[in-house]
């Protein structure tokens, strides 16, 4: 199966229709809450990776006021790869006895569902996810195991290019790049030396080091650009490494040329969001919720967003439930209440991550914050593909990002093709070995 298998089916941003679909929507969503009556005495926790969700959850719980005046809700937000120790830690050990409402990305969602630490959404939540005037097949395959719905949709992380505008201005270009040689060149152009040549300001923040699976998405995003993948579906619904190829050697070639070759980014250097609000890095690719970051922490910033030249990875991220009986009814009723179509918009403005909802009017945001535009406005056959939600793909981003790490510091792989292609085929045999060891490896 092609590179683009992985990517399907592409998200379509439905512009048809809207206002009618959100209306329905609005609707089925009330409906639902009214049938869970017996939230209403009820205690739950909500569990976050993302601390800057915080307010958002709190904006639910308080919505919710209305309806159960009686629901007490709890919301622990923090730092994701700690978030993502405590949920491993509660669900293998079974020993967690409240309720619980856990945020998790599809992908890590899939290995609890797998090993049945996860309940199965219940018949009026799947058929919620189901509908296809609430959400696209993308969302709710990646809400769903084994075709069985297991949470509900919130919001996803799909990057953009973010880029100085004086910058930019100061070096003479007026527009973002358009491809990915452009990237290179506008890099060179953008990067600021001191009098011995030494970049003081990056032309192009890149990923270089950090959590393990930050870096192999950082880098398959870039990937992507060039036509790869590190993991593709094949024929018979299972997956390969497609990593060592000529996309992957132009990827990975790219980051070396950038470190080693123009030197316009090093390891040392300030990176990422705060790089970009301090003006320590003229451009970076990255998720929504910096729009909302800049907004609190660089008010004055000139700077715009754009897409990415062929796609962008959509991480999506949902609700599911660690509950039993009424407490479940609960938990179950915050989930939905997160996806009304206000809340959506809500978590949109105020906290920067993408609402996974259909049908949603993000007009009056975006004419007001036009960074978003480059975010929930695609251009035509923008494709946006995911992280496959399989056991493994933890495993095996962790281990490409070691490989890729270890890459990134040896410069003399920047002149050295072949040397490349040796690496990339190393890390494709070992991510093939993953796979043929959990009986997932594709013909």
């Amino acid at each position: 199966m092609s590179e683009a298998s992985l990517e399907q089916p592409v998200i379509r941003h439905r512009r048809a229709d809207r206002r009618s679909g959100l209306v329905a929507a609005s609707i089925i969503g009330a409906a639902l809450l009214a049938g869970i009556s017996t939230a209403q005495a009820q205690k739950l926790t909500v569990w976050s990776g993302y601390p800057e969700m915080e307010p958002f959850y709190r904006h639910v719980a308080d919505g919710m006021k209305a309806k159960f005046p009686k629901l007490d809700v709890s919301i622990e937000a923090i730092p994701l790869r700690e978030h993502e120790k405590r949920v491993a830690l509660a669900l293998a050990s079974g020993g967690n006895n409240s309720a619980l409402v856990i945020e998790l990305n599809a992908a890590s969602a899939a290995r609890y569902a797998n090993n049945d630490l996860l309940p199965k959404a219940p018949a009026n939540v799947a058929a919620f996810v189901s509908d296809t005037a609430n959400f696209s097949d993308f969302f709710r395959d990646r809400a769903s195991v084994g075709g069985t719905v297991y949470g509900v949709p919130l919001f996803r992380g799909q990057v953009s290019l973010f880029y100085n505008l004086d910058m930019f201005k100061a070096a003479g270009l007026s527009k973002p790049p358009a491809t990915m040689d452009e990237y290179n060149t506008y890099a060179e152009k953008l990067t600021q030396r001191d009098a011995s040549g030494k970049a003081t300001v990056s032309g192009w923040s890149l990923r270089l080091s950090g959590g393990g699976q930050g870096v192999a998405e950082k880098f398959w995003i870039n990937l992507f650009q060039f036509g790869g993948s590190i993991l593709t579906q094949t024929a018979d619904g299972k997956w390969k490494s497609t990593l060592a190829n000529e996309a992957g050697r132009k990827a990975l070639k790219q980051y070396l040329i950038n470190i080693h070759k123009t030197k316009t980014v090093t390891p040392e250097m300030p990176a990422d969001a705060e790089a970009f609000e301090r003006g320590q890095t003229a451009m970076f690719i990255r998720e929504s919720w910096v729009i909302g970051d800049i907004a609190k922490k660089a008010p004055t910033l000139a700077y715009a967003t754009a897409p990415l030249p062929r796609g962008s990875m959509s991480v999506p991220v949902n609700l599911y439930v660690s509950a039993k009986g009424a407490e479940a009814d609960a938990a179950w009723a915050f989930a939905l209440a997160a996806d009304e179509p206000e809340n959506q918009l809500w978590m949109l403005k105020n906290v920067g991550w993408l609402p996974n909802r259909a049908g949603l009017d993000t007009t009056a945001i975006t004419s007001s914050v036009p960074a978003f535009s480059a975010f929930v406005s695609n251009p035509k056959g923008y494709e946006l593909f995911a992280v496959p939600a399989i056991d493994v793909s933890d495993e095996v981003l962790t281990r490409v990002a070691a490989k890729l790490v270890a890459a990134f510091a040896d410069a003399k792989l920047a002149d050295d093709d072949k040397a490349i292609d040796a690496l990339l085929l190393a890390s494709e045999t070992e991510i093939n070995e993953i796979l043929k060891r959990e009986g997932m490896l594709g013909k």
